[in-house]
């Protein structure tokens, strides 16, 4: 068993709501037949929820959502299992551009997206597609936000379900979660101590919090920014400082952005952080952060 298989095999044992819910349709026959695109992050837990289809008899193609989280050992013991699988990690803007197109060329009938790519490409670039589209599923928040717009317009041309509005996801993954897997992230690859520093979280969505209290929890001081007045209060209310980015530029060691937003940390921002301030970004798209004016 190789790396990829012994990641999805650990995955799997860690899934029992995905378990239960393969059997449910693989009895039930629901997508036998359908062609299905995912795009999400390509990491062990979806390539189990692409393989759960797969046994359901569907057919599955997949490509990762941000070409950094996707897991290559993993993408290729999904291609050994039968799915469909396009994408590296680290590709380009047109690379990643061109796993899109290759899943539009498999005509799918269902859509599981995760930052609203896919829906857009569909819209965009293959218009002519869209009738064959039953309807589909949104993952994350920037996504949703993309759906609304569009939706605002009256320009989404097929239903799309919300899941990050699902109090299961909102609660548990966007907070507890990525609450987590965030400060994992800068812990594996700055190797520093949170404990007495200062930490300043940009967003007091769900996963804001999460990651707010999980700084708290790790002994550091945290300071929130937030533009809407009541998260901002709840912040207040559970303890945290409140304050604009423009003054907690100075003060943080550690800066997390969770808005969804561009140019959360503009050049403004950028120009007033301490020597060896630690920038980290746990919203779906890298924009939070304005790494032109920072290079």
């Amino acid at each position: 068993m190789n790396l990829g298989e012994q990641k999805m095999a650990w995955a799997w044992a860690h899934l029992p709501v995905l378990r239960k819910a393969a059997e449910d349709v693989r009895a039930q026959g629901s997508f036998a037949g359908k062609r299905i695109a995912i795009c999400l992050h390509l990491e062990a837990k979806t390539a189990c929820l692409a393989w759960a289809l797969h046994e359901a008899g569907a057919q599955v193609y997949v490509t990762g959502s941000n070409p950094l989280s996707t897991q290559d050992d993993v993408a290729e013991a999904l291609r050994a299992r039968g799915v469909q699988v396009f994408g590296f990690h680290g590709v380009d803007e047109s690379g990643y551009h061109e796993a899109l197109l290759a899943l539009a060329d498999a005509h799918p009938q269902l859509l599981i997206d995760d930052g609203g790519d896919l829906v857009h490409l569909l819209h965009e670039e293959r218009v002519q597609q869209v009738p064959e589209v039953i309807g589909g599923c949104e993952e994350t928040t920037t996504g949703i936000l993309r759906l609304l717009a569009r939706q605002a317009a009256q320009a989404l041309r097929f239903p799309m379900m919300a899941v990050n509005d699902a109090k299961m996801k909102r609660l548990f993954d966007n907070r507890y979660g990525t609450g987590q897997s965030a400060w994992d992230g800068v812990l594996r690859t700055t190797n520093l101590t949170i404990a007495g520093s200062t930490v300043v979280v940009a967003g007091y969505g769900f996963v804001g919090r999460g990651i707010a209290e999980r700084a708290r929890g790790l002994g550091a001081r945290v300071i929130v920014c937030e533009v809407d007045p009541v998260a901002a209060l709840e912040a207040v209310m559970e303890g945290f400082l409140v304050m604009p980015m423009v003054e907690a530029a100075s003060l943080g060691d550690f800066f997390i952005t969770a808005t969804g937003m561009r140019d959360v940390i503009d050049e403004e921002v950028l120009l007033q952080l301490k020597e060896g301030a630690v920038l980290a970004n746990a919203g779906h798209f890298n924009v939070e952060i304005d790494t032109q004016a920072l290079q």
